[in-house]
């Protein structure tokens, strides 16, 4: 997802924040392990009832599984990008590591490789790769973005 958000820099420039696309909300994905675990629990019973003693240990081992998983899934959606074009400096930051990449806008080569599929920006032998985590045509978007924003800041689209 490519959100537009205002700038601090007095209204010059643009600020991008990148974040992956999410299909569920934090209550869709509790009522999903409800669901997931809730099937599993009545076929373990099922079982139980049936003469398998050991059924509700092995629910509970999966319950506790598809649970680690789903956090683990709903955290990974937590990381994010900002990009930060202004007339004096781009700045990329991300949710993880925080400053990874500052440099002025004029010395500032957009890379786009593999048909789209790397998209990287580049300045004094540093480079880093924004977008990773978007789909396809997300990443297109954002790369036709970038080459208008930076060709604004440095005065290239005169």
């Amino acid at each position: 997802m490519i959100e537009m958000v205002p700038s601090s820099w007095d209204g010059h420039g643009a600020r991008l924040r990148l974040r992956p696309p999410r299909a569920l909300t934090r209550r869709q994905f509790v009522m999903l392990f409800v669901a997931l675990s809730g099937a599993m629990w009545i076929v373990a019973m099922l079982g139980w009832w049936g003469g398998n003693a050991f059924a509700p240990a092995f629910a509970f081992l999966h319950s506790a599984i598809v649970a680690t998983a789903l956090r683990a899934l709903w955290r990974s959606g937590d990381r994010g990008e900002d990009i930060s074009i202004g007339p004096d400096a781009v700045e990329v930051t991300t949710s993880v590591s925080g400053a990874v990449f500052r440099a002025h806008p004029y010395w500032v080569r957009l890379c786009i490789e593999r048909d789209g599929e790397r998209i990287s920006l580049a300045s004094s032998g540093r480079q880093v790769q924004v977008g990773n985590f978007l789909g396809p045509a997300e990443r297109r978007e954002l790369a036709d973005r970038l080459q208008d924003l930076l060709a604004a800041a440095s005065g290239r689209n005169r």
